[in-house]
């Protein structure tokens, strides 16, 4: 994988040519990583003027500025970076052409935007004005684990509770854990906080109705982020329309896509995978209907990067399809 000079070499028609914005960051080098790995050559870095020259997994970083990414070299951008920064840079992608895959939460929610998770609503991401959302890193897995048992029995309501690594927030958050004394390491609620629940629990709600297009249904959420480095982890309840057993559950998440059954998942093991982690799936003996059962994932990789790699896939199809 190379950086701009790519562009101006000549290139097959149908060569993709792909933009990661805030490639710096932690969500960005992986986004790089799995693109190299996925086969895309035409790739391009860019991130803020301070790394602007260096070189990132075969990149000269490029500085994510209007007039560079409103100039019409470029097909998909994935944007990788805060709410602030993609409602002020995502306007100029799209002026230049480019379809946009934003990870921040500042299209997730807005109607007429499509948040998607390709397991679960892929046709949503051909509904765009421009933009895709790419959802939450708690969201896209439970989103995953959600969409089979709904398909099978209907879904009357979840409860989750999210274990949330410190990666969740950044490469500044890994590097202060790195060096934080073990003894210091705690439990941290550092979201924003309205005096009944984080935003973190509201979005995870909010996102999860969104995508299963199911407006109505109770979602209770609480999260916490753990001294991990890497893999978010989710014990979650669900409660069913009919009734499912134990190995019903087991049988449907077991042929569900991006899913792999794992007796005891944990972080350490999902971390490097593509793959949600699912297990200790049991009936919860306080209600009928009710399923219990515990996921994990590597939140850098389908939690975030790969998400939004798989979207612009969809995207990707879709004008070659048009062509």
């Amino acid at each position: 994988m190379t950086g701009r000079a790519v562009s101006g070499h000549a290139r097959a028609a149908s060569e993709p040519r792909i933009g990661v914005v805030g490639a710096t960051g932690a969500v960005g080098t992986v986004a790089l990583e799995l693109l190299r790995e996925r086969g895309y050559r035409d790739v391009r870095a860019f991130a803020s003027a301070r790394s602007a020259g260096t070189q990132l997994d075969g990149c000269v970083v490029e500085e994510a500025t209007a007039d560079g990414l409103s100039a019409g070299d470029v097909d998909v951008f994935l944007f990788a970076v805060g709410t602030a920064a993609s409602h002020e840079l995502v306007p100029h992608a799209i002026a230049g052409g480019a379809v946009v895959v934003d990870k921040s939460s500042a299209f997730r929610l807005v109607d007429g935007y499509p948040l998607v998770v390709p397991e679960v609503n892929a046709q949503r991401a051909l509904e765009h004005p421009g933009v895709v959302a790419n959802p939450n890193c708690c969201t896209i897995p439970l989103a995953c684990v959600l969409k089979p048992l709904h398909d099978a029995a209907g879904l009357r309501r979840v409860r989750v509770s999210t274990y949330q690594s410190v990666s969740g927030a950044g490469a500044s958050a890994m590097r202060r854990l790195l060096g934080e004394p073990q003894a210091e390491h705690d439990l941290r609620m550092e979201w924003d906080f309205d005096g009944v629940e984080f935003d973190e629990e509201s979005k995870l709600r909010e996102e999860t109705r969104k995508i299963m297009e199911l407006p109505d249904l109770p979602v209770s959420a609480t999260c916490v982020r753990v001294p991990v480095l890497v893999g978010h982890a989710e014990s979650v309840w669900i409660e069913t329309e009919d009734r499912l057993t134990a190995d019903d559950a087991k049988r449907l998440l077991g042929d569900a896509p991006s899913i792999r059954l794992e007796d005891f998942p944990s972080p350490g093991k999902a971390a490097g995978r593509d793959d949600v982690l699912v297990g200790r799936i049991r009936q919860d003996p306080t209600e009928p209907h009710g399923l219990a059962l515990f996921l994990a994932c590597d939140n850098l990789r389908k939690g975030a990067a790969l998400n939004a790699i798989q979207i612009a896939e969809l995207l990707l199809q879709a004008q070659r399809v048009a062509a």
